[in-house]
């Protein structure tokens, strides 16, 4: 299993509703209510979850690339479903020092149009942001362009992120 310690909470502003076939909690904010779910940066992942989600997805397995993807991108994200089974991922490489290449933002099919997707790009920003990277990139099917424009990206002939100056 591999990881590596860091986690952040997302909270959507939603009533109750189902999710995974679990009730969430519901927390109480200045009189609103939030759905919790817990996105973390380098969750512990065993190596056959990844292939098995892509698979899920309609996507090759890649099965020969994990563990070896764990050691050599710079930070991975993941969300678990109230059954500890892996329903999001997706991960930042590159040289870690200006640009990041964002990758394999995967949702498993039951969990899709829900705003995880979004969520999980959103928090891989936020700790490309801590970890001092200044540009991620990321390619994507044109279909897909609203969702990443709404994540932050900026269409080009790939998709581009800029950290904004003075953070």
């Amino acid at each position: 299993m591999f990881h590596r310690n860091s986690s952040f909470v997302f909270y959507e502003r939603a009533g109750l509703f189902q999710f995974g076939g679990e009730l969430y909690q519901r927390r109480i904010n200045k009189g609103d209510s939030q759905l919790k779910r817990e996105i973390i940066i380098n969750l512990p992942i065993e190596p056959h979850e990844v292939p098995a989600l892509r698979e899920l997805v309609g996507w090759d397995g890649r099965h020969s690339d994990y563990p070896t993807l764990f050691e050599r991108c710079n930070f991975w994200a993941g969300l678990r479903d109230a059954k500890k089974e892996l329903i999001a991922f997706g991960y930042v490489t590159g040289m870690g020092l200006q640009h990041g290449y964002m990758e394999d933002i995967i949702i498993h099919p039951h969990f899709q149009k829900k705003g995880l997707g979004q969520a999980l790009v959103k928090e891989l920003l936020q700790e490309a942001e801590r970890a001092g990277l200044e540009i991620v990139t990321l390619t994507y099917d044109s279909k897909h362009t609203s969702f990443y424009t709404e994540s932050g990206f900026i269409p080009c002939s790939g998709g581009l992120w800029k950290r904004k100056e003075g953070c």
